[in-house]
């Protein structure tokens, strides 16, 4: 995402402030405005950065927990933000490894729906009795048997419309031990995020369209074959199966469902990651063009095609995975963008721009 300021003192922010490291301001995001706004007036009046004064309070999730940064209108019926009133379930707060997990989630899922706003893909909240497109949920679930015992209970994953993600993903040492027992060269909270939403679009938007249908089982193939037996399958398999440069990840492989919901969230991860540049005035040129001053370059991320997504993606990932070496830290991006892969991000591309919600 672009780089954000103080709307008091214009010092730069990450997305996750809540007080001004300058000023001392006390900051909320409005993703009406797509920028922070500080108190004034004896910390009683919201203003932008032009003095403008809004009629917005913080999240309820801020008043009960502490959790969330963001603004919603005064006159929002549950008091919830875009993003905090699609949780369905929440974990017990009262275990004492909880809040901190579940702030670091809530941090996650808080960028998760900053790009999906600005792609302006659709946003449907779950209401038992609202007819309609089936609606995005979260629920957030504690396994505290699955951690004492050392077997999972809880997994996460989307059904539905819901997506369950376990509050375990939260710990570093546990994530980073899985990403290791499962090959993974990446896995974060905000991977889980986007790879688990991109089912959810698949399912509003893929399953019940069948031209739609037809134009993903072109790309990615027959959803149809047993997709339990196809994971089994994989996570089987005793090195036999070869990764070809038609699938983003190894784990793309074991079902088209999944081979979808990887491109997606590659789609995503690459979109954000050239907006963060763009915002911050580096340079998107292609090794052709390295000389292009970046300031002058109109290049929007959130309505490029995936052929430019992937043109710009390409020395960004370099110069970012050298520093990274030069820190001693693995690669930022440790993924290979070939031509079939790009076709995949068309496909993701062309079905995103198709269901732009209104502004």
């Amino acid at each position: 995402m672009r780089a954000f300021s103080c709307p008091n003192c214009r010092r730069l922010l990450h997305f996750e402030a809540r007080l001004c490291p300058d000023c001392s301001a006390t900051l909320g995001y409005d993703p009406e405005i797509d920028g922070f706004r500080f108190l004034a007036d004896q910390a009683t009046v919201w203003r932008d950065g032009s003095g403008d004064i809004a009629d917005v309070v913080v999240c309820r999730n801020n008043n009960d927990f502490l959790i969330c940064n963001w603004l919603v209108a005064s006159g929002e019926p549950e008091g919830l933000c875009r993003a905090c009133r699609h949780n369905r379930t929440i974990p017990d707060l009262s275990e004492p490894c909880v809040p901190v997990r579940w702030a670091k989630i809530e941090a996650a899922k808080r960028r998760l729906f900053h790009t999906l706003l600005k792609l302006r893909l659709p946003l449907e909240s779950m209401s038992g009795a609202t007819p309609g497109p089936p609606g995005l949920a979260f629920d957030f679930l504690y396994d505290r048997a699955g951690e004492e015992t050392g077997q999972p209970e809880i997994f996460t994953g989307h059904n539905g419309g819901v997506i369950t993600l376990n509050l375990v993903e939260a710990d570093d040492v546990e994530r980073e031990r899985m990403r290791r027992a499962m090959g993974e060269p990446y896995r974060t909270l905000l991977g889980h995020f986007r790879h688990e939403v991109g089912h959810y679009y698949w399912f509003r938007l893929v399953a019940n369209d069948a031209s739609e249908l037809s134009a993903f089982r072109t790309v990615f193939g027959d959803e149809t074959v047993d997709y339990e037996g196809s994971l089994r399958a994989h996570y089987a398999d005793s090195g036999t199966k070869i990764w070809t440069e038609h699938f983003v990840t190894f784990y793309a492989t074991s079902h088209p469902w999944e081979d979808f919901a990887e491109t997606f969230a590659h789609f995503l991860h690459i979109v954000d990651v050239l907006a963060t540049a763009h915002g911050f005035g580096l340079s998107l040129a292609s090794f052709a063009e390295w000389d292009r001053i970046a300031h002058s370059d109109p290049f929007d991320p959130y309505i490029a095609d995936a052929a430019q997504l992937a043109d710009r993606m390409g020395p960004l990932a370099f110069s970012t995975n050298a520093m990274n070496r030069a820190m001693g830290q693995p690669d930022l991006y440790p993924f290979r963008l070939s031509e079939p892969i790009v076709a995949k991000l068309d496909y993701i591309s062309r079905l995103v721009k198709k269901s732009l919600m209104p502004r």
